[in-house]
């Protein structure tokens, strides 16, 4: 069987992913990210050899949606495997929860590759998909993590299968949406349904505080389970073409961080259509895409509080994208705030990007390291290894992090076949992290038979090294 991350979101963005390091129009900065590790922050809980494993919804909804024995199957693979912690997917891009939750509705179907073809698997069963995998792992010493897709609220399906999701069945929550920056305006991403070209997930606007205070309820709602730790993925705006989100609240709110009136909005800012700078930034786009991940930062802090006000004892963290250099395009700032980019030499950083660096408000965080087979090691961006030096230097010892690379898609995993790197592999990310490593996803581990690959690597590398 196919995984459904392959059409829906993976080729997708693999494409988009190695196009953001090119379309700013120069090279970033070379900077070599070898030498020294800075000192990770300590943890009496989080170990240099953890080993994570993704466990998507959408690529896993076939075996678990509707099957107890098939999630404690697996499960008990992995710790045979050598993992020690599990991250489950409960709230994927469609926008629905897998767990109890008084703010949003229970997913109940998904749109899957599967041997019938591209279709919707209804879920029939109402077993607590959540507190399945807290009690088959917990049960066998495996730490468990829920992980959700922050910023989202539908999907559209390809090849005219459909849509599925809030902002597709509750018209009124349209002014939710996301506002892209088009050749032929402002439209709302709702308006935007050729599933030929704008296929996938549909973003709500982070900076909307009906949006923050929906999504800090499904938190909260979450962090009443008995799990390890909290993480939230897609935590930034929509798309890496820089055409979101120019909605009414952005506008006021950039306004407001610029102390300026903004006389024709957006093109003083970004031109219609606009999807990259060409090597340069004006004062004032440095100025919005400081604005942009203000607005990102903020929402974590937001947050990390209100899981910590629930349970100080929980972790908190994010998943991003190791990219740094073209990270911006989605308004985050991933690292410490005592790194600055400017300083670096990137030109699109202002003098205070820096400021909104959100590492320091969690409590580990989780880099893909998503390089090609042929591209493992190395010390800059677009190897996995490099990767990971970089998130080492970035963060400043502020927080803990695991890296890992997805071997399932992109150039060289997609049909398999790849077991004999996972030596390297292992090497390059949990050598090079400091908090262990993840591989994303259980899925293609299943799909390409990879247990007896990541059992012998985890177990060689805790040898050479002592663990």
């Amino acid at each position: 069987m196919l995984d459904n991350m392959k059409i829906k979101v993976l080729i997708l963005a693999s494409l988009l992913i190695l196009a953001a390091c090119t379309k700013q129009g120069k090279e970033p900065p070379k900077i070599d990210w070898g030498g020294e590790p800075s000192t990770p922050t300590a943890s009496d809980t989080l170990r240099a050899n953890d080993a994570y494993v993704w466990v998507s919804c959408e690529g896993n909804w076939e075996e678990f949606a509707n099957s107890r024995e098939n999630i404690a199957r697996d499960i008990a693979k992995l710790k045979e495997c050598g993992f020690t912690d599990l991250v489950v997917d409960v709230r994927p891009t469609n926008g629905g929860v897998l767990f109890k939750s008084s703010h949003a509705k229970p997913q109940t179907r998904m749109d899957c590759w599967t041997n019938r073809g591209y279709v919707f698997i209804n879920r029939t069963a109402d077993f607590d998909y959540l507190q399945t995998f807290i009690d088959e792992g917990h049960k066998l010493g495996l730490r468990v993590h829920a992980v959700i897709n922050t910023f989202v609220g539908g999907c559209l399906c390809p090849y005219g299968l459909g849509s599925d999701g809030m902002l597709f069945e509750d018209s009124s929550k349209k002014s939710w949406a996301s506002v892209v920056n088009t050749e032929d305006g402002l439209v709302s991403t709702m308006d935007l349904l050729d599933d030929s070209v704008d296929y996938g997930a549909k973003f709500l606007s982070p900076i909307n505080p009906e949006v923050q205070d929906y999504v800090l309820g499904i938190i909260a709602d979450l962090a009443a389970y008995d799990v390890d730790g909290i993480i939230l993925d897609r935590c930034r705006f929509d798309d890496y073409s820089l055409q979101s989100d120019f909605s009414d609240l952005m506008k006021s709110g950039f306004e407001e961080y610029c102390g300026k009136t903004i006389s024709n909005w957006p093109s003083d800012v970004m031109k219609p259509g606009q999807s990259a700078f060409n090597g340069s930034t004006t004062s004032l786009q440095k100025q919005w895409l400081e604005f942009r991940a203000k607005v990102i930062h903020d929402f974590v802090v937001k947050a990390a509080d209100k899981v910590h006000s629930i349970k100080p004892e929980m972790k908190f963290g994010c998943y991003v994208g190791g990219w740094y250099s073209s990270y911006y395009y989605s308004g985050v700032n991933w690292a410490s705030p005592k790194y600055d980019p400017k300083a670096d030499g990137y030109y699109w950083a202002g003098n205070n990007y820096k400021d909104f660096g959100y590492a320091d408000h969690c409590d580990y965080m989780f880099i893909g390291a998503y390089a090609s087979t042929g591209n493992i090691y190395g010390s800059g961006e677009w190897t996995m290894e490099g990767f990971c030096k970089q998130a080492k230097r970035l963060f400043k010892g502020d927080v803990p992090f695991a890296g890992g690379p997805d071997i399932g898609n992109g150039s060289g995993f997609e049909n398999g076949g790849q077991g004999d790197l996972m030596d390297d592999i292992v090497e390059a990310c949990m050598g090079n992290s400091t908090a262990g490593m993840f591989f994303f996803d259980l899925c293609h581990i299943r799909m390409h038979d990879y247990w007896d690959d990541i059992k012998g690597a985890i177990e060689n590398y805790n040898t050479q090294h002592n663990n």
